[in-house]
């Protein structure tokens, strides 16, 4: 057993947050906070944290996760569950790497050798998506997820919605599957009739059709369509999963790993799931640390369906930005792609390896990531 010495964490381009830990014995695990936008709540959460858990035993990882939650008063939310991810992450990587065995190993060992994955096309405004999913196929990728529509007043007119149908019906042209993210940015009277006018097309799923707050909603429009519903990534627990399951309106749960306190919840927020018969398909539009620690869950989870890959997503190549899921590791090829699928990773604690060299150059002077907008024709503030 080794006390924990040092916890570091690193804003990095294009908009992510790694956290450093390391123990007395030189041990070390590596985890992610990121939370898009709120970078800085979450720094402010790590640095009271730090403090006071420094002398702490780093495999006593579970204690340090009860400590985090039960003994805060004010619990849950994105940005104290982001930062406890972030430290999360950190210690399942420190103490594997110390045992020389995957993370998975340690949760019960892998269901599969390999995770089934999808990537993002179309950006914010949904646009050239024929051309960017035929890309997405040459890269090894054989299902896709696009916005479904740009920004929506809550009662728009109905031929905003047409796009959408068209673009569904040339991805799957292709031989491609592709998910609808209606990014809760489509409102109740929209939603229905959006929902309806895709169904007959069969989407993989549509995702976040209405926001999280509105359940009664959610489950008034999955009582009215076929095509199965997705959303999680917004909820920050088991406790704030637990209605949803009750209420029988998710078919796909999208837990973010970076949001929902790390793999510690995860996991058992799968097994949750999976006692619905609900299945598992982790949010993760983030950084490559994020993406390994679900991978590790996604490997013992019976439930698991399919993988978010953020590689080459709009948000990191926005503004000139040069780094990208295969940045900050010395092993990227871990991420290649091969006929919808990447390999199980092998290798020790969270099975990538970091360029700490290249983490710390970039992280000077990093600005955070503000979260993007849309404002109406009228000058009203929209969904984003």
């Amino acid at each position: 057993m080794g006390k924990i010495q040092t916890l570091e964490y690193f804003r990095v381009p294009p908009r992510w947050l790694f956290v450093k830990i390391t123990d007395e014995d030189g041990n070390v695990g590596w985890g992610e906070a990121s939370l898009e936008g709120h970078t800085q709540a979450v720094e402010g959460c790590l640095d009271a944290w730090f403090d006071r858990y420094r002398g702490f035993e780093a495999d006593d990882i579970e204690h340090i996760w009860q400590m985090s939650w039960r003994t805060s008063f004010y619990r849950g939310g994105p940005v104290f569950m982001s930062a406890l991810a972030g430290i999360d992450i950190a210690l399942w990587d420190l103490k594997a790497r110390k045992l020389g065995v995957p993370i998975y190993q340690l949760l019960g060992g892998k269901l599969r050798t390999k995770i089934k994955v999808y990537a993002w096309i179309g950006g914010d405004r949904p646009g050239d998506v024929e051309k960017q999913a035929l890309a997405r196929k040459a890269q090894g990728f054989r299902s896709v997820k696009m916005n479904a529509t740009e920004d929506l007043g809550w009662l728009d007119s109905p031929s905003a919605l047409e796009g959408c149908v068209e673009r569904l019906k040339t991805v799957k042209a292709l031989g491609m599957d592709a998910g609808l993210d209606f990014h809760g940015r489509v409102h109740l009277p929209m939603a229905k009739q959006l929902a309806a006018a895709l169904q007959p097309h069969k989407p993989l799923f549509i995702e976040e059709p209405l926001l999280s707050e509105h359940i009664g909603g959610i489950k008034a429009l999955a009582a009215q369509t076929s095509c199965p519903i997705a959303l999680g990534e917004r909820l920050h627990s088991r406790w704030d999963v637990r209605p949803f399951l009750e209420a029988g309106c998710v078919d796909i749960l999208q837990p973010d790993i970076s949001h929902v306190g790390g793999i510690s919840e995860m996991r058992r927020i799968a097994a949750m799931c999976e006692a619905y018969d609900v299945a598992l398909a982790p949010h993760c539009p983030l950084g490559p640390i994020a993406l390994a620690a679900n991978v590790q869950v996604d490997a013992c989870s019976a439930n698991f369906a399919i993988q978010e890959m953020s590689l080459g997503i709009h948000y990191n190549t926005a503004g000139g930005s040069q780094q990208d899921l295969t940045s900050y590791t010395r092993n990227p090829e871990v991420w290649k792609v091969t006929d919808g699928y990447i390999d199980l990773l092998s290798g020790p604690g969270l099975g990538i390896e970091i360029d700490e060299e290249q983490v710390r150059r970039l992280s000077q002077d990093c600005r955070p990531w503000v979260s993007p907008g849309f404002i109406g024709p009228g000058g009203e503030i929209r969904e984003w």
